[in-house]
Formats: C-alpha cells, sequence, structure tokens
C-alpha cells in the first residue's frame, strides 16, 4: 500500500511546543511586513507560542543567511522562518541577490541540520510581492513557517 501525503497539517507530534525564531528582512518593508504577520497568524491558530524576541530583522534579503545560521547554531531555535522579498529591476542586481539568498539558506540549515525555511519572495513587479504578502491563506509567510514546522515534524520522526 503506498503511503499518502496528509491534506493538511492537522497534528503534531510534538513533546513540548517548538521555539521558532523569525527573521525579517527590512528591505521592501510593508510586503515583509506582510508576510511576518502571516507566519505570527499561523503560528497563533496552530498554538505554537512565538514572542516577540524571537523576531530578528535583517537590512536585507542578502544578510538573511548569516543571521539565521548563527540562530540555528545558537541551540536556542527548533526552527528558523526567513522572510523577505527581492523585486526584479532593470539591472542584474536581483539575480545575485536572490541566488546568494537561496544557497545561502540552504548551505545554513545543512551545516547545523535546523529547519531553515525560505519565505523570501522574488517576483517581477511589487503587485506579485503585494499579493503574496496579503492577510489571507495564500501569504507566503503563513507557508513559510508551516514548511519549517512539518520539516521539524518529520525530523523529529526519522
Amino acid at each position: 500500500m503506498i503511503k499518502q501525503a496528509p491534506k493538511g497539517i492537522e497534528k503534531f507530534s510534538f513533546i513540548k511546543p517548538p521555539r521558532i525564531a523569525i527573521v525579517v528582512s527590512r528591505f521592501n518593508q510593508t510586503v515583509t511586513n506582510g508576510l511576518c504577520q502571516g507566519a505570527q497568524e499561523w503560528l497563533a491558530e496552530h498554538q505554537i507560542p512565538f514572542q516577540h524576541k524571537d523576531l530578528f530583522y535583517a537590512s536585507g534579503a542578502f544578510e538573511l543567511p548569516l543571521i539565521a545560521k548563527k540562530l540555528a547554531q545558537s541551540g536556542k531555535y527548533d526552527g528558523v522562518v526567513c522572510l523577505g522579498c527581492i523585486i526584479k529591476g532593470d539591472t542584474a542586481h536581483f539575480e545575485f541577490i536572490s541566488l546568494g539568498a537561496t544557497i545561502g539558506l540552504m548551505q545554513a540549515s545543512l551545516a547545523t541540520e535546523v529547519p531553515i525555511s525560505f519565505g523570501v519572495l522574488t517576483t517581477y513587479t511589487a503587485e506579485q510581492a503585494q499579493m503574496r504578502s496579503e492577510e489571507n491563506k495564500e501569504n507566503k509567510g503563513r507557508e513559510a513557517v508551516a514548511a519549517c514546522i512539518e520539516s521539524l515534524d518529520l525530523l523529529q520522526k526519522i
């Protein structure tokens, strides 16, 4: 029999609630604030405590990997959620920042063996970014924190 993936995250098997750090890029702050709000709402809906002292701000998406790695290495956090927004402009800057943030966060997670989720929007327009950070179930901050928690749950079962 083939094991099917769950349709929704209903219940976690945590002995104690996980402690999550959220790191938010200040660049494109209107969008990143929306992502952060979505992530915190998802945690509250799933009865996972979150304290303001576990919220950190990076100047931009490029700075997220180092901050995430340090938080993961601290031993204080079970997972780290990184939220940012990179909007394509007229130069190659978008490609370099997007690639650096993506690879940096992946390397930080692999090096620390702590789930670090990628909630960095990489959009072509400001409108696309705004749509993905609105206060609804499609908010990508919600998705990023859900991915982190689901990864934590699975890692504890392995």
